[in-house]
């Protein structure tokens, strides 16, 4: 598949994010994909990228991602995004503060066919705890 296939793909996963469509998961990620860094309890294939959202949207209902910076080759993709949102559901063990929070991050994505089948990634994921109040300092 050509970049702008790959592009067009990434941005189908950003809208369903954003949008809730986790069905459409299975439109953007390949029945056999891997995810070289998951999510604690995120389980397999897109199925596991559903249930991984699924719960970002029961802690965080606006939760949004937004690409801030996206290169792109053939095959790959990578991006640097913020995620934003307010904690109103339980997150890793921390009951609803009702804090807004904002956290950037990276994902590397490789493609063929036009969907993703190895993605690799980091959240800020201690600043989401600092942001909650319950995160130590380093």
């Amino acid at each position: 598949m050509s970049r702008e296939q790959n592009l067009a793909t990434q941005e189908r996963l950003g809208a369903a994010i954003n949008e809730g469509n986790l069905d459409a998961l299975t439109e953007v990620f390949a029945p056999g994909v891997v995810d070289h860094d998951p999510a604690p309890d995120q389980g397999p294939g897109p199925e596991g990228f559903q249930k991984f959202f699924a719960g970002l949207a029961s802690s965080f209902p606006d939760a949004h991602i937004e690409a801030e910076t996206m290169v792109a080759d053939d095959d790959n993709i990578a991006i640097a995004y913020t995620l934003t949102g307010t904690h109103e559901g339980v997150f890793q063990d921390v009951e609803p503060t009702g804090k807004k929070i904002e956290v950037r991050g990276v994902q590397i994505a490789r493609f063929q066919d036009g969907l993703i089948v190895e993605r690799w990634g980091s959240s800020d994921e201690l600043g989401i705890l600092r942001q909650l109040g319950v995160g130590g300092t380093v």
